[in-house]
């Protein structure tokens, strides 16, 4: 069920919307997410991408990775009151994109170290140079990685839209606290179906 009646289905402009993919990678696809699987959003921005490239919009994938010792992430060098657990072994292939999370030549891939991606990375300069202005979100965790960008993206001015169907987070009380109370502050939230169907619809116009 949309979460809007249809007639507030997000207009976009596809040759100024980004669809940018937050972690679809081998870390946060090995552990339980909620209130989707891993899966279940891999398979549902496979929907976006196919769409958003019929549609000549931009696809940005982002992945976090670290120096080996991890000298490079902010884990551990900012005082939190929070607990945070030991930093994992971290297996093989841990920070690639999953098998179907495929960039084409020309759609950029940044490399985030931090669960904001436009921190220490090329994000709004590859958005600002394929002059983008809407940013379309979709990811792995709704409140980190997600919810971190979102934020930056605001702050640099960009109009967000937020798929929840295409997210998932630790735990889903998480994501819909998110999804309820920040992401509506900051942007727009539009369910699956009319995200494609706005970008259907630019195709067919």
């Amino acid at each position: 069920m949309s979460l809007l009646p249809p007639e507030l289905t997000p207009e976009l402009t596809p040759e100024r919307t980004a669809l940018v993919l937050i972690d679809l990678q081998g870390a946060n696809n090995s552990h339980p997410v909620a209130p989707y699987t891993a899966d279940e959003v891999v398979q549902r921005s496979r929907q976006l991408i196919d769409a958003a490239r019929q549609a000549g919009s931009l696809v940005v994938y982002v992945r976090t990775s670290f120096l080996p010792d991890e000298s490079d992430s902010l884990t551990g060098k900012v005082a939190i009151d929070a607990h945070r657990p030991p930093k994992p072994n971290r297996p093989a292939g841990w920070d690639q994109l999953v098998d179907g999370i495929e960039p084409t030549a020309t759609e950029p891939v940044i490399i985030k170290r931090s669960w904001n991606a436009f921190h220490g990375s090329d994000l709004d300069l590859q958005l600002r140079r394929h002059g983008i202005d809407t940013v379309v979100m979709a990811g792995i965790s709704t409140t980190f990685g997600v919810e971190g960008t979102a934020r930056a993206a605001y702050d640099h001015g960009y109009n967000l839209i937020f798929v929840p169907e295409a997210m998932s987070s630790v735990t889903a009380e998480q994501h819909d606290f998110s999804v309820r109370e920040v992401f509506p502050q900051i942007g727009r939230v539009r369910d699956l179906d009319a995200v494609l169907a706005a970008l259907t619809t630019e195709v067919a116009a």
